[in-house]
């Protein structure tokens, strides 16, 4: 993901390694707030807080653990407090469809319902549920990386995440059969 010496460089005061190493990552933590938290604007201003974060924390940044686990805390961390603190609306976004041939329309559309159906899942699970999946499923974190960003011993983690695994299935399979919403 970012390359040892840039980050060290930046822990010795080097302003440019810093701005370099933060554009570097940038992405990664954006799209983990917006998996978690679900919105744009939410997501926006929670990656801002967690840049920031680790503008102002970079020193006490140390190789006992990799550097995106400690990106994920920061930003996972960040992600439900704010999410506590204002239990947000559910938005989701309406992706855009490009229909290449005509027997590909009916595909593309249930894609897209399936798609909205698994983000609204997401959205309903509890907070520590829904933080492991996102690490997990999204972001492609190991059941190791996700503990150390969360803080939890591994054990947990596979809990949560057979528990929350649990709970999308009963959640989509309401959605099949034409369940309430909301």
């Amino acid at each position: 993901m970012v390359e040892p010496g840039l980050i060290r460089a930046a822990q010795q005061g080097d302003r440019d390694a810093l701005v370099s190493l933060l554009r570097d990552i940038e992405n990664h933590v954006y799209r983990t707030a917006y998996y978690i938290l679900g919105n744009e604007q939410d997501a926006l201003d929670a990656s801002q807080e967690a840049l920031i974060r680790i503008y102002t924390k970079i020193n006490s940044y140390e190789e006992k653990a990799q550097f995106k686990t400690w990106i994920q805390r920061i930003v996972t961390n960040i992600c439900i407090d704010k999410f506590r603190r204002t239990k947000p609306v559910v938005s989701i976004e309406e992706h855009d469809m490009v229909f290449r041939e005509k027997q590909d329309v009916e595909e593309e559309v249930l894609s897209a319902y399936a798609a909205k159906d698994i983000r609204e899942a997401i959205d309903k699970l509890p907070d520590h549920h829904r933080a492991v999946v996102v690490l997990r499923y999204l972001q492609d974190f190991s059941y190791n990386e996700i503990a150390d960003s969360l803080d939890l011993p591994l054990n947990t983690v596979k809990s949560y995440l057979f528990r929350a695994r649990q709970q999308l299935q009963t959640l989509l399979h309401d959605y099949q059969k034409g369940g309430v919403r909301g």
